[in-house]
Parts: C-alpha cells; sequence; structure tokens
C-alpha cells in the first residue's frame, strides 16, 4: 500500500510510519519544514515539504494522488495558540479531506481528540481545540465519498506500548501510549470495515489486532 501521512513529523506518525515501512507499505509524510526530511527518511518515509495552512486543496490532491489510504495526524500543539486551533486542527483537516476527495483516495484515518465536539463550551486554548478537532470530525463524517474512520485516543504518554488497547465508540477516559495509538492506526489504515467508526482509544486488555477486528465486526 502507499499511505500519506499529515503531520508526518509529529510523533505519533513518525511512530505510524516505522511500523508501515517495516512491514512494506510505501510511506509518505508530508511536512512543514525542510529540516525535518532527514527525521522521516530516518523512519523509512518519503518527505514531502508542503504547508498545509498555505496550499490550495489542487497542491494537496497531487501529494495523494496514486495513495491507498491517507492518515491526518497533523496538529497546531500544545504550545500553539488558538488561531493555530483553526487553522490546522480545524481547517487543514478539512483541506486534507477535500483533497483526497479530489484525489480519489477512499481510505481515510483521521487522528482526532477524546472529547471533541463542535458544541464544546469554554474559553481556554484546550476548549478551541475540543471545538476545532469537533467541526473538523463532523466535516470529515459528511463526506460520502470517503471511507472514513475517526481515532479519539485517550491522555497520550511517552510510556513503552504494550500492545494491549481498548477500542471501542466509547470507551470513557484513560491513558494511552503513542506507541500503541501508531499501532492502532496501522491497523486501522488497510482495515476497511471500520470506514464509518469514529472510535475511542485508551489502554486496555486486548491486543491491537483484536481491538481493531472486534470493532470491525460490529
Amino acid at each position: 500500500m502507499r499511505i500519506v501521512i499529515a503531520g508526518g513529523h509529529g510523533q505519533i506518525a513518525l511512530r505510524l510510519e516505522r511500523l508501515l515501512a517495516a512491514r512494506g507499505d510505501e510511506v509518505a509524510g508530508i511536512i512543514r519544514k525542510a529540516e525535518q526530511a532527514d527525521d522521516l527518511r530516518e523512519a523509512g518515509a518519503e518527505p514531502v515539504v508542503l504547508d498545509l495552512e498555505s496550499a490550495s486543496v489542487d497542491e494537496v490532491a497531487d501529494r495523494l494522488r496514486g495513495a491507498d489510504a491517507a492518515v491526518f495526524a497533523a496538529g497546531a500543539g500544545p504550545g500553539s495558540r488558538a488561531a493555530r486551533k483553526d487553522t490546522v486542527d480545524k481547517a487543514a483537516a478539512v483541506l486534507f479531506a477535500d483533497a483526497a476527495v479530489k484525489a480519489g483516495v477512499r481510505r481515510l484515518v483521521v487522528v482526532s481528540s477524546m472529547g471533541a465536539d463542535p458544541q464544546h463550551e469554554g474559553d481556554e486554548i484546550f476548549d478551541v481545540y475540543q471545538r476545532a478537532k469537533g467541526e473538523a470530525d463532523a466535516y470529515v463524517r459528511g463526506l460520502n465519498a470517503l471511507d472514513w474512520t475517526i481515532l479519539r485516543p485517550g491522555q497520550l504518554t511517552d510510556d513503552a506500548g504494550t500492545g494491549l488497547v481498548r477500542l471501542e465508540a466509547r470507551t470513557g477516559r484513560g491513558p494511552i501510549p503513542r506507541d500503541d495509538v501508531a499501532a492502532v492506526l496501522a491497523e486501522l489504515v488497510d482495515t476497511a470495515a471500520t470506514a464509518g467508526l469514529t472510535l475511542e482509544l485508551i489502554s486496555g486488555p486486548a491486543p491491537v489486532s483484536v481491538a481493531v477486528k472486534s470493532v470491525a465486526g460490529n
């Protein structure tokens, strides 16, 4: 498979790139800064320098053509201000989804946030983030030309992955190592039976492959 990942230098994305490359997939990661390219090459991914905050739909679609699947893992980051929650966490996600449609890439997996909701209340930066992610998710859900899956991890940690997770429509809050998020994404990318699902993810009792097969069968 050829898989294109938006936010290719993110902590989850780099882990995902290593997993996909190791299993023989052709991986490309979209990055904003050219100086990040070596990190992607080291992970086994082709770096694609493109700023999703200023790119057009056509420009992004050109990078997506020929892909079998796309993953949106970009984010403004915890230190960013409210304006970038809108331009990255919302607008870039919408742009990427529209570009996937234009490029004819049906399979899209979106990394969202547990609690994302367009109606989320509050004026703190995290509240703005939750609304932005919720609005992006709602937009993606409305695109019938995509076989989308939305993944909403719990509290992200840098602990070593255990390979054991809980993946359901509603899990309740809890932690999840980034290693395990990447492992679940790798399974979701080529599990088309999860299309149309919004899933929450925390650490739990089930091996990753078993957890993904379980929700795919529901």
